[in-house]
This record gives C-alpha cells, structure tokens and sequence, in this order.
C-alpha cells in the first residue's frame, strides 16, 4: 500500500504540489480512497492528501467513523490531518518520512500522546522512509 502512496506522491509532485500521498484501506486490505496532495490546485489549505483520502473513504462508506480502516501516507501528518485521523477513528497509521518540522505524531505536538486526544491509532513509522524522503528532497530541490 506505501508503494500506491508514493505513486499518489509522485503524481501530486509532477503537477507541482508538495509530493505526499495518501492511500486509506478498510479491514480486508481494500483500497477505499487514494490522494495527493492538492492545495496549489485546488488553492485549499487543507486539500493534505490525508484530508482528502479521508474525506473520499467517508463518503464511499457513508460514515465518518472510518472504524478498521489504515491510512498509509508518505509523510507524518501535521497537526491537522493526525487530528483528523483521529476523530475519523483510523486504527492503523503508517507513514514513510518524518516531518520534524511540520510532523504531529511523532515530532512536534506529539497528538495521540495528549491526555486529551479521544482516539489514538497505532502509528508504524519509517515505512518505505526512503523513497518518501527522496521525493521531498528532489522536488526542493528543484525549486531552489
């Protein structure tokens, strides 16, 4: 499933956004929903490849409760999209390349370690690290 992620990243990257992606499955292993991000295109702050996955899954399903569902990203979530995943109730969280910047799960405000976050899913770091990274790294760099 990281791998489809990375082609989401690859696909956002080439049309000018940040390359992250997301794929969101449900117990069986099915892919549900799958993004980039499209914050440039669809000129949307929140238009994080995980928001939109989210969004997409919610709306196949017809529940916002994404219960038995796993989200693979390429990057670790920012503040908005761990808190979303939360409230949507995700069970697993696999992402590739930290974001020690801009990352709230492992990195920065550290979401699901609050006393106050109501759901924390399991989180499985460093999945497919490098290729997510060198993504990032390249697309910087050629804006530099």
């Amino acid at each position: 499933m990281m791998m489809r992620a990375l082609d989401e990243a690859a696909a956002a990257g080439g049309a000018g956004e940040v390359p992250v992606g997301a794929v969101l499955v449900d117990g069986a292993g099915t892919i549900i929903a799958a993004a980039g991000n499209r914050v440039e295109r669809d000129r949307d702050p929140t238009a994080h490849a995980e928001m939109l996955a989210l969004r997409a899954a919610a709306a196949a399903i017809g529940c916002e409760r994404l219960v038995d569902c796993d989200l693979y990203v390429t990057l670790e979530p920012c503040p908005m999209c761990a808190a979303a995943i939360s409230f949507a109730r995700i069970r697993r969280l696999y992402y590739g390349a930290p974001d020690p910047k801009g990352g709230a799960v492992d990195s920065g405000v550290r979401l699901y370690a609050s006393t106050t976050c109501h759901h924390r899913p399991e989180v499985y770091g460093g999945i497919g690290e490098a290729d997510a990274a060198a993504l990032l790294k390249d697309f910087f760099q050629e804006r530099r």
